[in-house]
């Protein structure tokens, strides 16, 4: 896992940790989108805005098998959760459990063995 990853996956989990839940989320999508980003380089591939990276995933890390097609779906449904998370001030902060945040993990966990598969 790289830096970014790593230093927003800590955020999230410190602010799950203290109860901030919609922070969490926010933090554990910057720590997917950092290792999406990752996989595309490993690629020889570059995506910077949200949207390119998410297409961009799917078209040449989810769709060739490289990991699970649940995680190229996963992504864009993390990237609802970040927005909801961040600008809907309606959300009760305990929507955001622990079962969601174990499914961040595993998404960066498959972006991580992706790593270890052959270009």
């Amino acid at each position: 896992m790289g830096k970014g990853q790593l230093r927003a996956l800590g955020a999230a989990e410190s602010c799950r940790r203290d109860g901030f839940y919609a922070d969490s989320v926010s933090r554990a999508y910057y720590a997917i989108l950092h290792g999406a980003k990752a996989a595309l380089q490993l690629r020889g591939m570059a995506a910077e805005s949200h949207a390119v990276v998410k297409r961009v995933f799917g078209l040449h890390v989810v769709q060739p098998g490289l990991v699970e097609v649940e995680w190229g779906t996963f992504l864009g449904e993390s990237s609802d959760l970040r927005l909801t998370a961040d600008y809907d001030l309606r959300v009760n902060q305990a929507e955001f459990n622990d079962g969601k945040f174990a499914s961040f993990r595993d998404l960066l966990a498959a972006i991580v063995r992706e790593r270890e598969l052959p270009m």
